[in-house]
């Protein structure tokens, strides 16, 4: 069967405005949900459909290559508008045996849930399955009356079984079913259980800080352990990727002076520095011997064995690590490192693999807005930086 991905974006928003464009811990809101659907593999394409220029250079950017991005009729976009007119106008271009409606506002979503239910989903034989959130809560309607527990045998919280709330995180929905009954849901319906802190669904403030906040406890290293070092690469990411030559044919190199500052100021909180590259450049070294950096590795092409390597003889473990890299030569540490960011100009496969997106590109800020992030984090897990 051909399963697809597809998540409508539309430009209007009242309660946060632009919020599928606005940033939460580091990324577009859109992007979270989006790049761990790219990384289940469960997708044979995945499409974005959107009436919004600016959405649609922000998916491209980002996803490029990964992600298709359609356009949506102007009347299939209002408030109005139910989201099964958009996955209706999407299977009238697209073909599929069955769609993963993904929502932006969920952000919590992980790939191992997309993977999960699609198990389910196939081991089950169903037509259509959503997910779903247990809830414990005791309810009553708005005439006073108990709609699941009786009040004189009130039962403790630890004996309920619960009940499989909506969380509005993803729905799987056969071509079949979604053509002949115009809804996501029809024929046999199954649920696919997530983690409880999934039931959060961004459409007010209150939901965007509380789940910005649990975004960001998931780039906390483990067991409350603080970042330790920091590596980080160079072109593309303290530079801007430029080459610059003297007229004795010398490469010169462009750095920010704010990218040097975050680098000295995460060292002076005890964090531990190194700068590794795949050139060996005379300009990088000079700068490097400016910062006072001694961790610095050029003419490295396989860093990981490298990295690996520095964490032994540093004793460190790598939940303890920090990494900022842009482009294919950076995979490979971006997986490894417990917390891995990247330049808002990186590749998108960077792009799509990194905890961090930063809001700056590569030798324009990057650095030293990652810094800052380790800064907070570091504060947050008790780790106090210098003064």
């Amino acid at each position: 069967m051909r399963w697809v991905a597809f998540m409508p974006l539309r430009a209007g928003s009242k309660s946060i405005p632009d919020k599928n464009l606005r940033r939460i811990a580091g990324r577009p809101l859109y992007a979270w949900s989006l790049a761990q659907a790219i990384d289940s593999g469960c997708f044979a394409a995945l499409y974005v459909a959107t009436d919004s220029p600016a959405i649609r250079a922000s998916v491209e950017q980002a996803f490029g290559g990964q992600v298709s991005v359609l356009g949506r009729a102007a009347a299939n976009c209002t408030d109005e508008a139910g989201t099964e007119v958009a996955m209706l106008e999407f299977q009238a271009k697209i073909d599929f045996d069955v769609i993963a409606l993904i929502q932006a506002t969920s952000p919590l979503t992980r790939a191992q849930d997309f993977v999960a239910a699609k198990q389910t989903f196939i081991d089950e034989n169903l037509d259509s399955l959503l997910s779903t959130v247990n809830s414990k809560r005791l309810f009553w309607d708005a005439a006073a009356k108990p709609l699941n527990y009786d009040p004189s045998l009130r039962p403790r919280r630890q004996d309920l079984a619960g009940w499989q709330m909506e969380n509005g995180a993803f729905y799987f929905t056969r071509a079949a079913v979604l053509k002949e009954q115009r809804c996501r849901l029809g024929g046999r319906i199954g649920l696919y259980e997530m983690a409880p802190e999934s039931a959060v669904e961004i459409d007010e403030e209150a939901d965007w800080l509380c789940a910005e906040s649990l975004l960001l406890a998931r780039q906390k290293p483990s067991h409350e352990t603080a970042i330790a070092a920091l590596l980080v690469d160079v072109d593309g990411t303290l530079t801007d990727a430029g080459m610059y030559y003297s007229a004795e044919g010398e490469a010169l190199k462009k750095f920010n002076t704010r990218d040097a500052h975050g680098l000295l100021r995460v060292q002076a909180s005890g964090v531990r520095v190194g700068v590794i590259t795949a050139e060996d450049s005379p300009a990088v070294a000079a700068r490097m011997r400016k910062l006072g950096l001694s961790d610095y590795y050029p003419g490295v092409a396989d860093k990981l064995p490298l990295v690996r390597q520095l964490l032994a003889d540093w004793g460190l473990a790598a939940a303890s690590l920090a990494y900022i890299g842009d482009d294919l030569g950076d995979l490979d540490c971006i997986a490894y490192a417990g917390l891995a960011a990247c330049p808002a100009d990186a590749v998108p496969e960077v792009r799509s693999q990194a905890a961090y997106v930063c809001e700056h590109p590569g030798g324009a800020g990057a650095v030293r807005e990652f810094c800052e992030h380790i800064l907070r984090l570091n504060r947050q897990a008790g780790r106090q930086p210098e003064r």
